[in-house]
Protein backbone atom coordinates (compact mmCIF):
# COMPACT_ATOMS: atom_id res chain seq x y z
CA UNK A 1 0.00 0.00 0.00
CA UNK A 2 1.34 3.43 -0.98
CA UNK A 3 2.35 5.72 1.86
CA UNK A 4 2.18 9.52 1.64
CA UNK A 5 5.40 11.40 2.30
CA UNK A 6 5.84 15.01 3.32
CA UNK A 7 8.38 17.44 4.74
CA UNK A 8 7.82 20.70 6.61
CA UNK A 9 10.48 23.32 7.28
CA UNK A 10 10.08 26.62 9.12
CA UNK A 11 12.77 29.26 8.61
CA UNK A 12 14.90 26.62 6.82
CA UNK A 13 14.72 24.24 9.80
CA UNK A 14 13.27 20.78 9.10
CA UNK A 15 10.61 20.10 11.73
CA UNK A 16 8.91 17.15 10.01
CA UNK A 17 9.65 14.76 12.87
CA UNK A 18 7.91 17.14 15.30
CA UNK A 19 4.73 16.94 13.22
CA UNK A 20 4.53 13.18 12.61
CA UNK A 21 2.42 12.36 15.67
CA UNK A 22 0.60 15.69 15.79
CA UNK A 23 -0.55 16.22 12.19
CA UNK A 24 -4.33 16.09 11.92
CA UNK A 25 -4.56 17.51 8.41
CA UNK A 26 -2.67 19.57 5.86
CA UNK A 27 -4.31 21.19 2.86
CA UNK A 28 -2.51 22.90 -0.03
CA UNK A 29 -4.49 24.80 -2.66
CA UNK A 30 -2.90 25.73 -6.00
CA UNK A 31 -4.70 28.50 -7.86
CA UNK A 32 -4.54 29.88 -11.36
CA UNK A 33 -3.04 33.31 -11.93
CA UNK A 34 -2.12 35.78 -9.20
CA UNK A 35 -4.55 34.29 -6.71
CA UNK A 36 -2.10 33.21 -4.02
CA UNK A 37 -1.64 29.51 -3.33
CA UNK A 38 -2.57 28.69 0.26
CA UNK A 39 -1.83 26.19 3.02
CA UNK A 40 -3.74 25.15 6.13
CA UNK A 41 -2.26 22.86 8.80
CA UNK A 42 -4.03 21.46 11.86
CA UNK A 43 -1.95 20.03 14.72
CA UNK A 44 -2.90 18.10 17.84
CA UNK A 45 -2.01 20.19 20.90
CA UNK A 46 -3.79 18.07 23.50
CA UNK A 47 -0.66 18.14 25.69
CA UNK A 48 -0.34 21.93 25.37
CA UNK A 49 3.32 21.70 24.33
CA UNK A 50 3.08 23.56 20.99
CA UNK A 51 4.08 27.20 20.67
CA UNK A 52 2.30 29.60 18.35
CA UNK A 53 4.56 30.29 15.33
CA UNK A 54 5.33 33.90 14.48
CA UNK A 55 3.40 35.43 11.63
CA UNK A 56 5.45 36.44 8.61
CA UNK A 57 7.93 33.57 8.75
CA UNK A 58 8.32 31.17 5.83
CA UNK A 59 7.15 27.58 5.84
CA UNK A 60 8.41 25.24 3.12
CA UNK A 61 6.37 22.14 2.32
CA UNK A 62 6.74 19.12 0.05
CA UNK A 63 4.10 16.44 -0.48
CA UNK A 64 4.01 13.20 -2.45
CA UNK A 65 4.43 9.46 -2.04
CA UNK A 66 7.27 7.35 -0.66
CA UNK A 67 9.55 5.99 -3.42
CA UNK A 68 8.04 8.39 -5.98
CA UNK A 69 10.09 11.13 -7.61
CA UNK A 70 7.05 13.33 -8.28
CA UNK A 71 6.46 15.72 -5.39
CA UNK A 72 4.58 18.95 -4.82
CA UNK A 73 6.76 21.74 -3.42
CA UNK A 74 5.87 25.25 -2.36
CA UNK A 75 6.90 28.00 0.04
CA UNK A 76 4.34 29.92 2.08
CA UNK A 77 4.32 32.84 4.49
CA UNK A 78 2.42 32.24 7.73
CA UNK A 79 -0.24 34.93 8.09
CA UNK A 80 -2.70 33.43 10.57
CA UNK A 81 -2.68 31.18 13.64
CA UNK A 82 -5.64 29.87 15.59
CA UNK A 83 -5.89 27.80 18.78
CA UNK A 84 -9.15 26.01 19.61
CA UNK A 85 -10.27 23.49 22.21
CA UNK A 86 -11.19 21.17 23.60
CA UNK A 87 -9.60 19.03 22.27
CA UNK A 88 -6.81 21.54 21.76
CA UNK A 89 -5.88 22.10 18.11
CA UNK A 90 -3.36 24.54 16.65
CA UNK A 91 -4.23 25.76 13.14
CA UNK A 92 -1.61 27.44 10.94
CA UNK A 93 -2.53 29.18 7.68
CA UNK A 94 -0.39 30.84 5.05
CA UNK A 95 -0.26 32.22 1.52
CA UNK A 96 2.26 31.73 -1.24
CA UNK A 97 5.51 33.44 -0.29
CA UNK A 98 6.02 34.47 -3.92
CA UNK A 99 3.23 37.03 -3.79
CA UNK A 100 5.22 40.10 -2.83
CA UNK A 101 3.53 42.65 -0.56
CA UNK A 102 4.79 45.40 -2.85
CA UNK A 103 2.69 44.01 -5.71
CA UNK A 104 -0.42 45.00 -3.77
CA UNK A 105 0.67 48.60 -3.18
CA UNK A 106 -1.48 51.07 -5.13
CA UNK A 107 0.17 53.44 -7.58
CA UNK A 108 -0.55 55.91 -10.40
CA UNK A 109 0.93 55.47 -13.87
CA UNK A 110 0.04 55.76 -17.56
CA UNK A 111 1.29 53.59 -20.40
CA UNK A 112 1.26 54.81 -24.01
CA UNK A 113 2.25 53.15 -27.29
CA UNK A 114 3.89 50.15 -25.67
CA UNK A 115 3.67 46.36 -25.57
CA UNK A 116 2.66 43.78 -23.00
CA UNK A 117 6.28 42.63 -22.84
CA UNK A 118 7.47 46.11 -21.89
CA UNK A 119 4.80 46.49 -19.19
CA UNK A 120 5.53 43.09 -17.65
CA UNK A 121 9.27 43.77 -17.73
CA UNK A 122 8.80 47.12 -15.96
CA UNK A 123 6.58 45.62 -13.26
CA UNK A 124 8.93 42.67 -12.70
CA UNK A 125 11.99 44.90 -12.36
CA UNK A 126 10.13 47.18 -9.96
CA UNK A 127 9.65 44.22 -7.61
CA UNK A 128 13.02 42.53 -8.22
CA UNK A 129 11.45 39.58 -10.02
CA UNK A 130 12.61 37.57 -12.98
CA UNK A 131 9.98 37.35 -15.71
CA UNK A 132 8.87 35.24 -18.63
CA UNK A 133 6.13 35.93 -21.18
CA UNK A 134 4.35 33.69 -23.65
CA UNK A 135 5.94 34.34 -27.03
CA UNK A 136 2.48 34.84 -28.56
CA UNK A 137 1.60 37.56 -26.04
CA UNK A 138 4.74 39.66 -25.70
CA UNK A 139 4.18 41.62 -28.92
CA UNK A 140 0.58 42.55 -28.07
CA UNK A 141 0.47 46.32 -28.53
CA UNK A 142 -1.03 48.60 -25.89
CA UNK A 143 -2.25 51.93 -27.26
CA UNK A 144 -3.05 53.53 -23.91
CA UNK A 145 -3.74 52.28 -20.39
CA UNK A 146 -4.08 54.13 -17.09
CA UNK A 147 -3.18 52.61 -13.75
CA UNK A 148 -5.18 54.77 -11.35
CA UNK A 149 -4.98 54.06 -7.62
CA UNK A 150 -4.45 50.43 -8.56
CA UNK A 151 -1.88 47.86 -7.44
CA UNK A 152 0.49 46.25 -9.92
CA UNK A 153 -1.12 42.88 -9.18
CA UNK A 154 -4.59 44.21 -9.96
CA UNK A 155 -3.40 46.16 -13.01
CA UNK A 156 -1.58 43.18 -14.49
CA UNK A 157 -4.58 40.94 -13.85
CA UNK A 158 -6.81 43.44 -15.65
CA UNK A 159 -4.52 43.52 -18.69
CA UNK A 160 -4.32 39.75 -18.78
CA UNK A 161 -8.09 39.41 -18.56
CA UNK A 162 -8.49 41.49 -21.72
CA UNK A 163 -5.96 39.26 -23.50
CA UNK A 164 -7.38 35.92 -22.27
CA UNK A 165 -4.12 35.49 -20.39
CA UNK A 166 -3.05 34.94 -16.80
CA UNK A 167 -0.12 36.00 -14.65
CA UNK A 168 1.38 33.96 -11.86
CA UNK A 169 4.37 33.99 -9.53
CA UNK A 170 6.41 30.82 -9.14
CA UNK A 171 9.77 30.63 -7.37
CA UNK A 172 10.43 34.35 -7.70
CA UNK A 173 9.50 34.51 -11.39
CA UNK A 174 6.61 36.50 -12.85
CA UNK A 175 5.08 34.38 -15.62
CA UNK A 176 2.46 35.58 -18.12
CA UNK A 177 0.81 32.95 -20.31
CA UNK A 178 -2.20 32.35 -22.55
CA UNK A 179 -5.07 30.92 -20.52
CA UNK A 180 -6.70 27.58 -21.27
CA UNK A 181 -4.62 26.50 -24.27
CA UNK A 182 -2.39 24.03 -22.39
CA UNK A 183 0.93 25.44 -23.55
CA UNK A 184 4.01 26.63 -21.68
CA UNK A 185 5.33 30.17 -22.08
CA UNK A 186 7.81 28.71 -24.57
CA UNK A 187 4.99 27.39 -26.73
CA UNK A 188 5.45 23.73 -25.81
CA UNK A 189 2.41 21.57 -25.16
CA UNK A 190 1.64 20.73 -21.53
CA UNK A 191 1.24 16.93 -21.39
CA UNK A 192 -2.35 15.74 -21.11
CA UNK A 193 -3.22 13.54 -18.15
CA UNK A 194 -6.13 11.10 -17.89
CA UNK A 195 -8.66 10.68 -15.10
CA UNK A 196 -10.87 7.59 -15.03
CA UNK A 197 -13.92 7.25 -12.85
CA UNK A 198 -12.35 4.51 -10.75
CA UNK A 199 -9.68 6.98 -9.59
CA UNK A 200 -12.24 9.18 -7.84
CA UNK A 201 -14.81 8.73 -5.14
CA UNK A 202 -16.90 11.87 -5.75
CA UNK A 203 -17.52 14.06 -8.78
CA UNK A 204 -19.75 16.92 -9.92
CA UNK A 205 -20.67 18.03 -13.44
CA UNK A 206 -22.74 21.09 -14.37
CA UNK A 207 -23.63 22.27 -17.86
CA UNK A 208 -25.22 25.42 -19.23
CA UNK A 209 -26.31 26.31 -22.76
CA UNK A 210 -23.16 27.30 -24.63
CA UNK A 211 -25.36 28.78 -27.37
CA UNK A 212 -27.27 31.11 -25.03
CA UNK A 213 -25.08 33.92 -26.39
CA UNK A 214 -23.95 33.96 -30.00
CA UNK A 215 -21.40 36.67 -29.36
CA UNK A 216 -20.11 39.58 -27.29
CA UNK A 217 -20.15 43.29 -28.14
CA UNK A 218 -17.86 45.96 -26.67
CA UNK A 219 -18.03 49.71 -27.35
CA UNK A 220 -15.14 52.11 -27.85
CA UNK A 221 -14.79 55.86 -28.40
CA UNK A 222 -13.48 57.10 -31.73
CA UNK A 223 -11.99 60.40 -30.63
CA UNK A 224 -11.37 61.49 -34.22
CA UNK A 225 -15.10 61.32 -34.99
CA UNK A 226 -16.25 61.88 -31.37
CA UNK A 227 -18.48 58.87 -31.84
CA UNK A 228 -19.18 55.73 -29.84
CA UNK A 229 -18.30 52.60 -31.83
CA UNK A 230 -18.64 48.87 -31.30
CA UNK A 231 -16.58 45.71 -31.66
CA UNK A 232 -17.94 42.17 -31.59
CA UNK A 233 -16.58 38.69 -31.01
CA UNK A 234 -18.89 35.80 -31.92
CA UNK A 235 -18.88 32.08 -32.50
CA UNK A 236 -16.63 31.12 -35.38
CA UNK A 237 -18.85 30.85 -38.45
CA UNK A 238 -19.06 27.96 -40.86
CA UNK A 239 -17.51 28.19 -44.29
CA UNK A 240 -20.71 29.50 -45.87
CA UNK A 241 -20.76 32.57 -43.65
CA UNK A 242 -18.87 35.79 -44.12
CA UNK A 243 -16.11 35.41 -41.54
CA UNK A 244 -15.19 39.08 -41.11
CA UNK A 245 -17.19 42.11 -42.04
CA UNK A 246 -17.45 45.79 -41.25
CA UNK A 247 -20.79 46.89 -39.77
CA UNK A 248 -22.47 50.05 -40.97
CA UNK A 249 -21.40 51.92 -37.82
CA UNK A 250 -17.74 50.92 -38.26
CA UNK A 251 -17.93 48.25 -35.56
CA UNK A 252 -16.07 44.99 -36.08
CA UNK A 253 -18.19 41.86 -36.38
CA UNK A 254 -16.48 38.47 -36.23
CA UNK A 255 -18.75 35.61 -37.36
CA UNK A 256 -22.55 35.71 -37.30
CA UNK A 257 -24.83 38.08 -35.41
CA UNK A 258 -27.57 36.94 -33.02
CA UNK A 259 -28.10 37.05 -29.27
CA UNK A 260 -25.12 39.24 -28.36
CA UNK A 261 -23.94 40.07 -24.83
CA UNK A 262 -23.06 43.77 -24.42
CA UNK A 263 -20.18 44.80 -22.15
CA UNK A 264 -20.90 47.85 -19.98
CA UNK A 265 -17.43 49.40 -20.08
CA UNK A 266 -16.56 51.76 -22.93
CA UNK A 267 -12.97 51.27 -24.12
CA UNK A 268 -10.38 53.79 -25.21
CA UNK A 269 -9.62 52.14 -28.55
CA UNK A 270 -11.01 49.70 -31.08
CA UNK A 271 -8.18 47.30 -30.28
CA UNK A 272 -8.97 47.26 -26.55
CA UNK A 273 -12.69 46.81 -27.20
CA UNK A 274 -12.10 43.86 -29.49
CA UNK A 275 -9.77 42.20 -26.99
CA UNK A 276 -12.34 42.59 -24.21
CA UNK A 277 -15.13 41.15 -26.36
CA UNK A 278 -12.94 38.25 -27.45
CA UNK A 279 -11.89 37.47 -23.88
CA UNK A 280 -15.45 37.59 -22.54
CA UNK A 281 -16.59 35.28 -25.35
CA UNK A 282 -13.90 32.73 -24.60
CA UNK A 283 -14.69 32.95 -20.86
CA UNK A 284 -18.37 32.24 -21.56
CA UNK A 285 -17.42 29.20 -23.61
CA UNK A 286 -14.99 27.81 -21.04
CA UNK A 287 -17.43 28.30 -18.19
CA UNK A 288 -20.41 26.70 -19.93
CA UNK A 289 -19.51 23.37 -18.35
CA UNK A 290 -17.74 22.71 -15.07
CA UNK A 291 -16.40 19.46 -13.72
CA UNK A 292 -14.78 18.57 -10.40
CA UNK A 293 -13.63 15.30 -8.91
CA UNK A 294 -12.05 14.15 -5.67
CA UNK A 295 -9.26 11.68 -6.45
CA UNK A 296 -8.97 8.97 -3.83
CA UNK A 297 -5.20 8.82 -4.40
CA UNK A 298 -3.38 12.14 -4.32
CA UNK A 299 -1.80 13.44 -7.53
CA UNK A 300 1.16 15.74 -6.81
CA UNK A 301 1.84 15.93 -10.57
CA UNK A 302 -1.38 17.85 -11.28
CA UNK A 303 -1.45 21.65 -11.43
CA UNK A 304 -3.56 24.49 -12.89
CA UNK A 305 -3.58 24.78 -16.72
CA UNK A 306 -2.86 21.06 -17.19
CA UNK A 307 -5.15 19.53 -19.87
CA UNK A 308 -7.18 16.52 -18.80
CA UNK A 309 -9.11 13.77 -20.57
CA UNK A 310 -11.69 11.80 -18.56
CA UNK A 311 -13.43 8.46 -19.07
CA UNK A 312 -16.09 6.35 -17.38
CA UNK A 313 -18.58 9.20 -16.93
CA UNK A 314 -21.48 10.43 -19.08
CA UNK A 315 -20.68 10.87 -22.77
CA UNK A 316 -20.99 14.67 -22.46
CA UNK A 317 -18.21 14.59 -19.87
CA UNK A 318 -15.98 12.04 -21.57
CA UNK A 319 -16.16 13.79 -24.96
CA UNK A 320 -14.91 17.09 -23.53
CA UNK A 321 -11.27 18.10 -23.18
CA UNK A 322 -10.77 19.82 -19.83
CA UNK A 323 -8.27 22.23 -18.24
CA UNK A 324 -7.47 22.25 -14.52
CA UNK A 325 -8.24 25.59 -12.85
CA UNK A 326 -7.51 24.65 -9.22
CA UNK A 327 -5.95 21.75 -7.31
CA UNK A 328 -6.54 21.12 -3.61
CA UNK A 329 -4.21 18.55 -2.04
CA UNK A 330 -5.28 17.20 1.36
CA UNK A 331 -3.28 14.99 3.72
CA UNK A 332 -5.53 13.70 6.48
CA UNK A 333 -4.76 11.33 9.32
CA UNK A 334 -8.05 9.53 8.67
CA UNK A 335 -8.34 9.46 4.84
CA UNK A 336 -4.72 9.73 3.69
CA UNK A 337 -3.59 11.85 0.74
CA UNK A 338 -6.28 12.95 -1.74
CA UNK A 339 -6.49 15.57 -4.50
CA UNK A 340 -9.58 17.58 -5.45
CA UNK A 341 -9.41 19.05 -8.96
CA UNK A 342 -11.66 21.69 -10.52
CA UNK A 343 -11.81 21.90 -14.30
CA UNK A 344 -13.25 24.00 -17.11
CA UNK A 345 -13.66 23.39 -20.84
CA UNK A 346 -10.52 23.62 -22.95
CA UNK A 347 -11.46 25.51 -26.10
CA UNK A 348 -10.70 23.93 -29.44
CA UNK A 349 -9.31 26.00 -32.31
CA UNK A 350 -12.71 26.23 -34.04
CA UNK A 351 -14.27 27.70 -30.89
CA UNK A 352 -11.82 30.59 -30.51
CA UNK A 353 -12.92 33.87 -32.16
CA UNK A 354 -11.18 34.84 -35.34
CA UNK A 355 -8.63 37.62 -35.18
CA UNK A 356 -9.91 41.08 -35.92
CA UNK A 357 -9.60 42.14 -39.53
CA UNK A 358 -7.43 45.24 -39.81
CA UNK A 359 -8.94 48.44 -41.15
CA UNK A 360 -8.07 49.15 -44.75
Amino acid sequence: MKQPAYTISIDNKDITSNFDKRLISMQITENRGLDADSISIELDDSDGALELPKRGIEISVSLGWFNDNVILQNIFTIDECEHTGTPDVLSIRGKSANLRDSLNEKREKSYDSTTLYAIVAEIAKRHNLDYRIDKNLGDESITHLDQTNESDASFLTRICNDLNAAATLKNGMLIVFKKGIAKTVNGKDIPTTTITRKLGDQHRFAIADRKAYTGVKAYWIDYRQQKKQQAKATRKPNKTQNQNKQTNDNGVLVGADGNVKILRHTYASKQNAYRAARNEWEKLQRGASQFSINLAEGRPDMYPEMPVEVSGFKKEIDSTLWTITRCTHTLNSATGYTTFVELEIKLQDDEIPLEEQKDK
